[in-house]
């Protein structure tokens, strides 16, 4: 038989180790909290990065003229979305869209356009704003995808490019999978049409971006 006054004699003996063990998962809480707040990528960290990176091989880098409308010149204040775009203009290619935005025509731009065959040609500098996505153009990075046809369905060769795009400039960037967004979310532009119109396979997206983050 325990005596009640055993117990309290317990209860005092350990009463000191339990506040011990409250002290120490305070203090793990807070080593916790400051971990997670220094880990998050600030605009001017995110800025610098951009500044300093060198875009792989794989990317085409032919930056257009600045001119004060399709290329202003104007660093970017942060990068919040990657903003995906289709080209409208059915069968055109990457070049033809690049050297469109390099001519006296034009007064828009992105940062990278996909062609038909999967090739990635850089139009602007990565901590440049382009002229793509409304007021939007402060603090994002734009794509643009050719498509074969009207419906702006992307052909397999733009998609895994785009795929592969997203995802480093995500890592890049230090950006969550929802923050990969529409020109349509921010406008209501019908734009990328077949992912307006199709809303389950830019889910569908997303996720392969998702997968195939980390590899680059």
């Amino acid at each position: 038989m325990i005596y009640p006054y055993r117990i309290e004699q317990w209860k005092k003996r350990f009463r000191p180790f339990g506040v011990v063990i409250k002290c120490i998962l305070f203090l793990l809480i807070l080593l916790i909290i400051f971990l997670l707040a220094s880990n998050r990528m600030t605009p001017e960290k995110r800025l610098q990065i951009l500044r300093e990176t060198q875009v792989p091989e794989w990317i085409n880098v032919q930056l257009i003229d600045v001119d004060g409308a399709s290329r202003r010149g104007e660093e970017l204040q942060d990068v919040q979305d990657i903003v995906i775009h289709y080209v409208a203009n059915p069968g055109a290619t990457a070049q033809n869209n690049r050297d469109f935005f390099n001519s006296a025509a034009s007064n828009v731009s992105s940062h990278f356009v996909i062609g038909l065959d999967g090739e990635i040609i850089q139009c602007i500098p990565l901590n440049e704003k382009c002229s793509a996505s409304n007021w939007r153009n402060l603090d994002s990075i734009s794509i643009e995808v050719c498509h074969p046809d009207e419906s702006g369905q992307f052909n397999d060769a733009s998609y895994q490019s785009l795929v592969r795009l997203t995802a480093w400039l995500c890592d890049l960037c230090g950006l969550k999978n929802d923050h990969i967004i529409r020109h349509y979310d921010i406008t209501g532009k019908m734009c990328p049409l077949y992912y307006v119109e199709h809303p389950e396979a830019w889910e569908q997206f997303r996720r392969d971006v998702k997968s195939t983050r980390g590899f680059f």
